[in-house]
């Protein structure tokens, strides 16, 4: 959530922020008046509560008849107390309510408007001109097949559609390109984490998932437990309800989980092969660090992903995501978007946000400098989503007859293999 504070201060910011991202700008005004009414029924409750107690005082002291009259007045200022109390309590959870329900500020240089008004910042690597090899390239699906690798017919099977196997060198390669980005971010200095898949409503929350991104969230009704999309999730509520000394910063988590996504509203979009699943692994980079630091630290994430994109060899470009595509909780985001040469466009494989103050708000995450005590900024940045980069890897790797080169950066992890081959010629 926002600082109140700020709201107060500068609300036409909030509302420049709201319009960006094409949501309601009314929010805003509607979350004044119940913070107006929140202090102002709190200050009517102080000011009654402190008569009470000076009436109180006055009792004991009072004769006979001032004494009847006291009483009389004191049964008014309880019924008076209990009803500017319950109208405080009312006037918190509503400005609760509709804090919630407000997303991040905007940052000023994210490019106003929606999915297609992005700004590429940056282009890496060469797009292969498969025309010139001589060859037409295959899609993912056919030499996943082809290797032994992708079985989505026995996934639909089992699970239903958008599930999958990996299988044999498949399964392989997952292992393989788990394992290296994990050595890459244990490297960079990262705290390797096997996290939770299962979280508790208050996590999903705070890290801003049940917002606009609700739809998209399995919810466990009988235990009242969410299936994270991420493990962002769980890495940003690893330290909830505490206060870090501001000497431990920066903190930096490399997790490892599975993740869940209902794919809701993405009907016929990325139906064949495991592009858009609703289940997959992946290694997220998530940080804790002083205000001040977010935007260098969003920096950093974004130069960690593309170390390893450049390490799998793969074309690549960096945008910076429009405002109204952000999720809640980013004031800015960036993209690296790997070249699918069958798709023959760039689709995203990585993505990193600011989160600034607003997940540790909500999570009540703070930190100790000195004698100050304040919230303090989250960033989380993909490293590697093991189906899509799959995907990346066989088709922009692929050889004439079917099998696929390894970069080298995944041999050590593969016994050495530089070529995945074709299970049958």
């Amino acid at each position: 959530m926002i600082d109140l504070r700020l709201l107060r201060e500068d609300p036409d910011r909030v509302r420049a922020s709201q319009r960006a991202r094409g949501e309601d700008v009314a929010l805003v005004d509607a979350l004044l008046s119940a913070d107006e009414r929140r202090r102002s029924s709190g200050v009517r409750f102080d000011e009654l509560r402190n008569e009470q107690k000076q009436l109180g005082k006055l009792i004991p002291k009072a004769s006979a008849d001032e004494k009847a009259e006291l009483l009389k007045q004191a049964e008014q200022l309880k019924a008076d107390v209990k009803s500017a109390d319950a109208e405080r309590d009312a006037a918190d959870a509503e400005t609760q309510e509709l804090l919630l329900r407000l997303g991040n500020l905007v940052h000023p240089d994210v490019p106003v408007g929606g999915e297609e008004d992005f700004v590429t910042l940056e282009t890496h690597g060469t797009i292969r001109d498969f025309g010139a090899e001589g060859f037409e390239p295959k899609d993912h699906l056919e030499l996943g097949q082809l290797l032994g690798a992708i079985d989505v017919e026995r996934g639909a099977k089992v699970s239903g559609s958008r599930f999958y196997f990996l299988t044999g060198v498949g399964a392989l390669l997952e292992l393989a390109l788990v394992n290296a980005a994990i050595a890459q971010a244990t490297e960079a200095g990262f705290t390797p984490m096997l996290t939770p898949a299962l979280v508790r409503p208050q996590s999903m929350a705070g890290t801003g998932f049940l917002g606009q991104a609700a739809q998209d969230v399995y919810h466990l009704d009988k235990d009242d437990l969410y299936l994270v999309g991420t493990s962002e999730v769980a890495l940003a509520a690893y330290h909830m309800d505490e206060i870090i000394d501001a000497e431990r910063l920066p903190l930096r988590y490399a997790g490892f989980s599975p993740c869940f996504r209902r794919e809701a509203g993405s009907h016929g979009k990325d139906t064949k092969g495991i592009f858009r699943v609703h289940q997959f692994d992946k290694v997220e980079m998530f940080s804790y660090v002083a205000p001040e630091d977010s935007e260098a630290e969003h920096q950093r994430l974004l130069a960690w992903e593309k170390q390893w994109l450049t390490s799998l060899e793969l074309p690549f470009r960096v945008i910076d995501v429009a405002s109204g595509d952000l999720g809640s909780s980013a004031a800015r985001k960036f993209d690296c978007e790997a070249w699918i040469p069958t798709q023959g466009k760039y689709r995203e494989l990585t993505s990193t946000s600011d989160c600034t103050e607003f997940q540790s708000r909500r999570l009540s995450i703070r930190l100790r400098d000195g004698k100050q005590v304040k919230p303090l900024a989250t960033l989380n940045g993909t490293l590697c989503a093991v189906p899509r980069t799959i995907v990346a890897i066989l088709e922009n790797h692929q050889l004439p007859d079917g099998s696929v080169r390894v970069p080298e950066v995944l041999r050590p992890y593969l016994g050495g293999r530089e070529v995945l081959e074709p299970v049958s010629r």
